[in-house]
């Protein structure tokens, strides 16, 4: 196959690899920036993409740092006593979280996954079977008790082989999509830990499909969709795409035979073209277990993350010895994919703070509206107006200090909070209020109601 030309292509409408196999070691988790990085964030774009211009890259990136944000909007902080790596999650930060989970969950129910839960630890006998035991265990948490030694997991793949294997399995069954946002712990060197973007705990979006070879191009095809949807929706329209391949010069480094790599291969660059998704052959790049596509999004500086990965694997399924009963009643190897699409919650919510400067959606922003007495007498008008707002499900916050209206606005455009309400002597006389974009200004003056249906509209548009 010729190799095809990289190029970017716009959804028309999450590198960290699911690692679910035998080590591949992290990646490097921060991709270089392009040449070509924003001139500014376009605040009134909602999907965060700009045009790109030659600036200085080194300005840019300091300027949206996820650390600084991370402190700034009192979403997380990491520190040594602690333990570094390891992510506290303050409330603002666990709320945007919840978002994202309940987000993904819905949309993998909706196509016909199901939702399951797996321990934190494992006895070593089941990472000895799958070999992560020989392979990586010098970036495992291993600890011996009762005589007996225990894995605090890597990752979450041999757990979802064990459900399968619960109960015997037909071709009638398949495919069987398992998916779980399940937090992983792995002993990554000190020196390369940054911020949410490499970490020693993480939760991955993680999901394993068991199916029939003949069912491997329109499960390929389900996940890009799957990945287009969601990528689309969070704000990432632009991408790269490329297709790990084995080496065909030298067999003997891969894992499972010739026709089943050229099975994989073919059914996931069918998959894509089929999408129409221009790709780059990578030849030699696969690891030994399995072909894969990985997705590169692009974000508003111009830089390239790898988040989404499709990976095949030739190994587990004869490790755990993986098989379903067939038509002929004899029993058959399973076709297993692992996949991720933002790759771990942490690192995309890294790179999601930095490609929006902070200022999430309103969907997505921990708080949704800030409401401003201007006087003390306004403040039991204002106080009816937050209440109403918290009971229509809008994540509202009341600031009835004594400050002035323009400090308290101040705080809240440095606290990114989407609008602010603003109740004033003549908002208290009229049953109105004054409304505030963040970033953009004065609104103007709107009824409760009418304000309660602009913001169910963004959260309903995901803007």
């Amino acid at each position: 196959m010729t190799e095809k030309q990289i190029r970017r292509r716009r959804f028309s409408n999450h590198r960290e690899s699911p690692e679910c196999s035998l080590p591949l070691g992290f990646l490097d988790q921060r991709s270089n920036a392009t040449k070509n990085v924003a001139d500014s964030i376009n605040e009134s774009d909602k999907h965060g993409c700009s045009e790109k211009q030659n600036v200085s890259s080194g300005e840019e990136v300091q300027r949206v740092d996820h650390r600084i944000f991370g402190k700034q909007l009192d979403l997380f902080s990491i520190n040594e006593e602690t333990g570094v790596g390891l992510v506290l999650w303050h409330p603002k930060g666990a709320l945007v979280r919840k978002i994202l989970r309940d987000f993904l969950e819905e949309k993998h129910l909706k196509r016909g996954y199901k939702l399951v839960s797996t321990p934190h630890i494992a006895r070593g006998e089941l990472w000895k079977t799958s070999g992560h035991l020989e392979y990586y265990q010098e970036n495992m948490y291993v600890f011996k008790r009762d005589g007996e030694t225990y894995v605090v997991k890597p990752m979450n793949c041999p757990f979802h082989v064990q459900i399968y294997k619960a109960q015997p399995r037909s071709y009638r069954d398949l495919p069987i999509r398992y998916a779980e946002l399940g937090t992983v712990y792995r002993l990554e060197r000190s020196g390369t830990l940054h911020g949410l973007l490499r970490v020693r705990g993480f939760t991955q979006d993680d999901a394993h499909i068991f199916c029939a070879r003949e069912q491997l191009e329109e499960e390929i095809s389900g996940i890009l969709n799957l990945t287009e949807h969601i990528l689309g929706t969070l704000g990432f329209s632009e991408y790269r795409v490329e297709l790990s391949m084995r080496d065909p010069k030298q067999p003997e480094k891969y894992m499972g035979s010739s026709e089943e790599w050229d099975l994989a291969q073919e059914a996931l660059a069918k998959a894509l073209k089929r999408k129409g998704v221009s790709y780059n052959e990578a030849v030699g790049e696969a690891v030994f277990y399995g072909p894969k596509i990985d997705v590169k999004i692009v974000d508003s500086l111009g830089r390239e993350w790898q988040c989404s990965t499709i990976q095949f694997d030739f190994n587990l399924p004869k490790r755990f010895n993986v098989t379903f009963v067939g038509p002929d009643g004899q029993e058959h190897s399973v076709v297993m994919i692992h996949r991720t699409l933002l790759g771990s919650i942490e690192r995309f919510f890294g790179i999601m703070l930095e490609h929006y400067a902070g200022n999430l959606p309103v969907w997505l922003a921990p708080v949704q509206v800030r409401v401003l007495p201007i006087s003390e007498g306004c403040n039991q008008y204002a106080e009816e107006v937050h209440k109403t707002l918290l009971n229509r499900g809008v994540r509202s916050e009341l600031d009835d200090s004594s400050s002035t209206l323009g400090y308290k606005i101040r705080e809240a455009e440095m606290h990114k909070v989407s609008y602010m309400v603003i109740c004033g002597e003549k908002e208290v006389e009229s049953d109105t209020l004054s409304i505030r974009r963040h970033n953009v200004g004065d609104l103007g003056r709107f009824s409760l109601e009418s304000f309660l249906c602009m913001i169910e509209e963004d959260v309903q548009k995901k803007c």
